[in-house]
């Protein structure tokens, strides 16, 4: 069966096309909008590449494994049949995989929250060649993604290798994703698309008029979701902030660590992070992190080092049972004082710092939660004065973990202004 490729991917992707075939890049970083057609694009560039290449495998994944099955497996199955080529391959599900009939290479599929889901492939032949990584915004950093990648691509070099990153750009700009994909690189292609460039007819008229009324009653919104720009919210809490690696060297002369822990409630995560506060110069660093959804009080204690044990812990007083059984096993540990307006206040004071840096790959949730919280509108388009009790766990652990240094800076700017008041009224007199 003979395919026009012109048929398979969308205009936009022409110039890619010409550009994988003569092998000229390590790093395709493809963003973009919804119905853009990029998973697609990806897809049929690696079984091009499987077919053309009788040493080529790959690995395609995910931050999580659940979310492959319907997603980037099926996307395979849906374009070996545009290509015509469906029957030469073998569509597994369990261990999820595809395997190319004439010589048995093989497409594997891996959640990649696991390091241990890595270093279980077995290809049987060949070298890996493709790694995708589909929705790589979900992951904590880029050196999250160099990690999975030094374990994959390790061992002989037989031929080129191309590790393909697929992504709607999340709205902020400070998101890590956004930030890489504007650091130039050589090797490196940065690829942007959108459904405007797409055959009308690949999408349908509902499509096309569903982003049509967006465009009318929400703009912005639809630059994000439709155009995949980065349009910002400008409610973002934390301006703030610095992602970025923190060298063991860092780590060795930090000598003002706090640690604070959030409890985790049913479906919500437990939350502890490892700080240092730089008091002179007000910066605070995040370098450890243990974290985690349905992670009880002993399952977390069980993870945690001497050092964690040892060092005073502030935790969340609304659990006063697990900061108690906690101390039973032999943590150091304390409830947080709260109090009318504790919250503004230490919200206040975290904004007012002059820096947060934090290590994606080592505090992946404060990575997160960091970048992303801020203030929300009501129904009428008003921003809520209050700040939003949701996506706020490391936050609120870092409030615990600071509460003696905003009661010192507290008591000390109440000082400061008591006596230059009485200083006023000394001249006066």
């Amino acid at each position: 069966m003979n395919v026009n490729l012109t048929d398979l991917i969308a205009p936009s992707f022409y110039e890619l096309h010409h550009e994988i075939k003569q092998e000229l890049w390590n790093e395709i970083w493809e963003k973009g909008g919804r119905g853009s057609t990029k998973s697609t694009s990806i897809s049929i560039e690696i079984l091009l590449g499987i077919i053309n290449d009788p040493e080529a495998n790959a690995v395609v994944g995910r931050r999580y494994q659940n979310e492959l099955r319907e997603t980037v497996y099926g996307q395979f199955e849906w374009s070996a049949i545009k290509l015509g080529a469906h029957d030469l391959f073998k569509f597994q599900k369990t261990p999820m995989q595809i395997i190319y009939r004439p010589t048995g290479q093989k497409m594997v599929f891996k959640g990649f929250d696991n390091p241990n889901k890595v270093k279980s492939i077995n290809l049987g032949r060949g070298y890996i060649k493709y790694v995708w990584f589909e929705e790589v915004s979900q992951f904590a950093g880029i050196e999250e993604i160099r990690n999975i990648e030094q374990s994959l691509f390790r061992g002989e070099e037989i031929g080129k290798r191309t590790s393909f990153y697929s992504y709607n750009p999340p709205k902020s700009g400070r998101s890590w994703v956004n930030q890489e994909s504007r650091v130039k690189k050589p090797g490196r292609r940065v690829h942007h698309s959108d459904y405007r460039s797409v055959p009308k007819e690949w999408l349908g008229e509902r499509f096309i008029a569903e982003a049509a009324h967006l465009e009318k009653v929400n703009p912005t919104a639809y630059k994000h979701e439709y155009l995949g720009l980065e349009v910002g919210t400008g409610l973002e809490v934390f301006t703030n902030v610095e992602l970025r690696t923190i060298t063991e060297e860092e780590i060795a002369i930090f000598d003002k660590i706090r640690q604070g822990l959030d409890f985790g409630y049913a479906v919500d995560p437990l939350c502890f992070d490892r700080m240092n506060y730089d008091s002179t110069r007000r910066q605070l660093y995040f370098f450890d992190e243990i974290s985690g959804i349905n992670l009880f009080n002993r399952q977390f204690f069980a993870k945690t080092q001497p050092h964690h044990r040892s060092s005073l812990t502030i935790g969340d007083s609304a659990e006063p049972k697990s900061i108690a059984e906690l101390k039973d096993m032999g943590m150091n540990i304390k409830g947080a004082k709260k109090g009318p307006g504790s919250v503004e206040f230490g919200m206040k004071f975290l904004q007012d710092l002059e820096l947060i840096v934090i290590a994606p790959s080592r505090c992946p949730r404060a990575a997160k939660e960091f970048v992303n919280y801020a203030l929300e509108r009501d129904r009428n388009g008003e921003i809520k004065s209050q700040f939003p009790d949701k996506d706020n766990h490391s936050i609120d652990e870092a409030r615990y973990a600071l509460e003696d240094d905003m009661i010192f800076n507290k008591q000390t700017a109440t000082s400061t202004v008591t006596a230059s008041r009485e200083s006023m009224e000394d001249q006066f007199n």
